[in-house]
């Protein structure tokens, strides 16, 4: 007896993908397996907004679940570096974990501050897990408004004659 199989063309490129996945879950390791000590105790980096306006920089550093002590915030020779540390909570076995997805460990996050900086008066605000890091600008940097004045031309009148 003869059998049709439906031609699927993407079904061995579908089998070799999960194949890389599965190779690339072991490889650094997932909950359940020999590589849970390397996730728990991973590095991460903290996503970063930097934004500007007439007067400040400001960099918003996403940081739940840290310790206002576990951050440390440093200038030196117009390099802004800013490291800290998640902690995994050790009050839980690990053994009774399901799944472990947020990342633990410490960072460091640096940024080249440009000369237009005042780089003695930085304030860092840490609030709702975000820290949040304001660089003033210095006077020269900050932007300015120029006046335009008109010339000492003279006035043009327009009279309209009734005939």
């Amino acid at each position: 007896m003869t059998m049709i199989t439906r031609w699927a063309p993407f079904r061995e490129l579908n089998t070799l993908q999960d194949r890389m996945n599965r190779l690339f879950q072991e490889s650094i390791g997932s909950p359940g397996n020999h590589g849970e000590e390397a996730l728990v105790s991973g590095a991460f980096v903290p996503p970063v907004d930097v934004y500007e306006d007439e007067h400040n920089v400001v960099i918003k550093l996403e940081a739940p679940g840290i310790d206002q002590k576990d951050l440390d915030i440093r200038v030196e020779n117009r390099l802004l570096t800013i490291t800290g540390e998640r902690k995994f909570d050790t009050t839980e076995k690990k053994e009774n974990y399901q799944r472990v997805e947020r990342q633990y460990g410490s960072f460091t996050r640096s940024f080249t501050l440009p000369g237009t900086l005042d780089t003695e008066s930085i304030a860092a605000d840490y609030d709702n897990g975000v820290l949040k890091v304001t660089l003033a600008k210095r006077a020269e940097a900050k932007p300015k408004q120029i006046k335009v004045n008109i010339g000492q031309g003279k006035a043009i009148e327009s009279k309209t004659t009734a005939a």
